[in-house]
């Protein structure tokens, strides 16, 4: 039986992104953090950190343009501090005390400390970003900072509107698609980045972050159905009242909503719930559009990532988008 693509996918996102992350994580921890719970906080998410993601396909868009890796590892490092520090933040918003069953940050030390130490990432990546730019030339690196930063405020806007969202019944799907196109502009900023950093030309650079941002795109949507998919986050999004993507949009059905409703008003969800909210949600018309969506994205990051010179990495990039409904 052939492996699925996700599996080759991902391990190759790893390969990719190890030197960078271990560079990361040994700058992080040469820091001196004079309060010992700060410190053993910092140790905590390095033990458990394995995001390869942001830094893998930033490594993917570098060598898709021509450029080789072991020459844009500081930036790689640097890219993947800053969306640690995202994450780490992300986690107090969401109130999300494990992920994969290791307590994140905020669930083992609380707030106070999740901020810090998120902080402490911020600093730590955007001053190694900022030393990355040194290898650019002058006007390219500056333009790099201002649109790294443009994109970054893009991400924390989406966050922003995501929060005055929760809680709010009867959200319209349309306006969590908006935010889920904002907070595209991460992964957007990781391929970017690569293209700039592996030396692409403006046309291969401008063709890159198009692609990063139908990348952040998909991603963002195969997440949103995935929790839905995934019992336990599922029941903590129902807790804090800020369902997937595919159950606001399955909201829309009248035939459907009624059962979704007697499903989520349930105090404890069997698995037999599960089971029948993922039958009626996967068979809604809505949801059925926002797969619709996902294929015409891919089908214009693959023609995107053809147009990038080396082929091997192009590849790669093309398994990555063809990966995005697979078991969905």
């Amino acid at each position: 039986m052939p492996r699925k693509i996700g599996k080759i996918v991902v391990a190759d996102l790893k390969k990719r992104s190890e030197k960078g992350l271990s560079l990361a994580k040994q700058m992080l921890l040469a820091e001196k953090m004079g309060y010992p719970k700060l410190r053993e906080a910092l140790e905590h998410y390095i033990a458990n950190w394995n995001d390869s993601t942001h830094p893998g396909l930033f490594a993917m868009a570098c060598e898709a343009v021509g450029g080789d890796i072991k020459d844009a590892l500081q930036a790689q490092a640097a890219i993947a501090i800053m969306a640690a520090a995202f994450d780490i933040h992300d986690d107090i918003i969401d109130e999300s005390e494990t992920k994969h069953k290791v307590p994140t940050v905020y669930g083992k030390f609380g707030t106070g400390i999740a901020i810090l130490l998120g902080n402490a990432f911020l600093i730590e990546g955007f001053k190694l970003l900022v030393d990355s730019a040194a290898v650019l030339p002058k006007e390219r690196g500056k333009s790099m900072l201002e649109a790294y930063k443009k994109l970054l405020f893009e991400v924390g806007n989406a966050h922003a509107l995501e929060v005055g969202l929760k809680g709010r019944k009867n959200v319209a799907p349309s306006d969590y698609l908006k935010i889920i196109e904002m907070k595209a502009a991460g992964i957007e900023a990781d391929v970017y980045l690569g293209a700039l950093f592996g030396g692409g030309n403006d046309i291969e650079v401008e063709a890159s972050a198009r692609l990063g941002r139908i990348l952040g795109i998909l991603v963002t949507l195969r997440e949103e159905f995935i929790d839905v998919f995934e019992i336990e986050e599922l029941r903590q999004r129902i807790a804090v009242h800020d369902l997937p993507l595919p159950l606001l949009a399955v909201m829309q059905d009248k035939k459907a909503a009624g059962e979704v409703h007697r499903i989520l008003s349930k105090y404890r969800l069997s698995e037999e719930d599960i089971t029948k909210l993922l039958n009626v949600t996967l068979e809604a018309e809505p949801v059925l559009e926002i797969k619709e969506k996902m294929q015409l994205l891919m089908g214009e990051g693959i023609h995107l990532a053809k147009k990038l010179p080396n082929s091997k990495p192009q590849g790669k990039l093309q398994a990555f988008i063809s990966f995005m409904l697979e078991d969905l």
